[in-house]
């Protein structure tokens, strides 16, 4: 066993973690999450670990300015040595809880620089990694993988360097790097990975909802669940999973609720040196997950896809949320309602994951 993790909310219930999301988990949707139930534990979006990098600005602030009260880790992405080293003791300056380590960004501009999930090709390279930043965080060190790159191959031989350089969390995603989002999660590579390692095991990847994140967890004897995409669709999802975890009854979502988080979200987003269009483009990037919950035809996503100004965005909001406002929000996607977060701000994150390639 490894060192303590940090308290869970409820003492005993299984954890969850909000997974790491490029342009989405900073410290405004931090605190717009933890409004309607925070998870145990925060992941940050990347800090990207080169030769010219600093620790960026804005993600620091996710961690110096936090005021949830619940645990952030800094993750980290990157493969040259001294510079994951000196960034890594830079960020064990801040309030973290402990470094974390991406071994599964899937998008091609990621991976072809031998980062993110690009690692799983060379298990040597993550072992000299591994050893590096254990020797260098003597606090909580975790890290976040997929089950491969194009195949399974390495599969359990990077789970034995988790347990050779002592690894105190392992998240999973249970797709390799080239099933991107599009096939099924491969649960059972989870519970291979619960079965095989030494310290805790989250298991990632379409926990659509608390009834879900319960059966997830039945089948793969994962310490947790980390949540991404579904958190953006539906914040009050930890909330639920507690709710479910102790046995009582899920609270229901009304589409009035979800109108009030929509304002919530827009006020947390909004910066004064952001134009008004650009933020309408930025909010549709998570409505497009808001939508597929809101109806099974898809006209709410059709309708606010097409928004040019707040007024525009807020009426369309009005005329879908606030006709039938005691109507349940589906706890799941319907089904065949895709969300397409890319096609509204395409040059936003060209120099990264965007949020569709590293949501979870």
């Amino acid at each position: 066993m490894g060192r303590p993790l940090p308290d869970s909310l409820v003492p005993g219930q299984p954890l969850t973690a909000l997974a790491p999301m490029q342009d989405v988990t900073d410290l405004a949707f931090m605190r717009v999450i933890s409004r309607y139930g925070a998870p145990d534990y925060f992941f940050t979006e990347f800090f990207r670990v080169h030769g010219q990098s600093r620790p960026e600005k804005h993600i620091l602030r996710s961690i110096d300015e936090n005021d949830t009260g619940r645990p952030v880790f800094a993750q980290l992405i990157g493969e040259d040595l001294g510079h994951l080293a000196r960034t890594a003791e830079e960020l064990l300056r801040h309030r973290v809880a402990g470094i974390d380590l991406n071994l599964g960004c899937p998008a091609p501009k990621v991976y072809k620089k031998n980062v993110g999930g690009g690692l799983l090709r060379d298990p040597a390279k993550i072992g000299e990694i591994l050893a590096l930043l254990r020797s260098v965080v003597p606090g909580l060190f975790t890290v976040k993988m997929r089950i491969g790159f194009d195949d399974t191959n390495s599969f359990e031989r990077v789970l034995d360097l988790i347990n050779e350089h002592r690894v105190d969390l392992l998240s999973v995603h249970g797709r390799t790097v080239k099933e991107m989002y599009r096939s099924e999660v491969h649960y059972d590579f989870i519970a291979r990975a619960v079965a095989h390692v030494r310290c805790p095991v989250l298991a990632n990847g379409n926990v659509l909802s608390s009834s879900r994140a319960a059966g997830v967890l039945a089948e793969t004897r994962a310490a947790g669940v980390m949540i991404g995409r579904h958190a953006i669709r539906n914040p009050w999802i930890f909330r639920q999973c507690r709710e479910q975890f102790a046995g009582r009854t899920v609270t229901p979502v009304t589409l009035a609720e979800v109108r009030s988080y929509i304002d919530c979200l827009y006020a947390e987003t909004r910066t004064a040196e952001i134009p008004e269009r650009a933020h309408v483009n930025k909010m549709k990037k998570y409505l497009n997950f808001v939508g597929q919950s809101v109806d099974a035809s898809g006209a709410f996503l059709h309708d606010m896809r097409r928004a040019e100004t707040e007024q525009d965005l807020f009426k369309i909001c009005d005329r879908h949320l606030l006709t039938e406002p005691g109507r349940e929000f589906s706890a799941e996607p319907y089904p065949g309602v895709i969300a397409r977060p890319n096609c509204e701000t395409p040059s936003a994150t060209a120099d990264g994951c965007s949020l569709e390639t590293v949501t979870a």
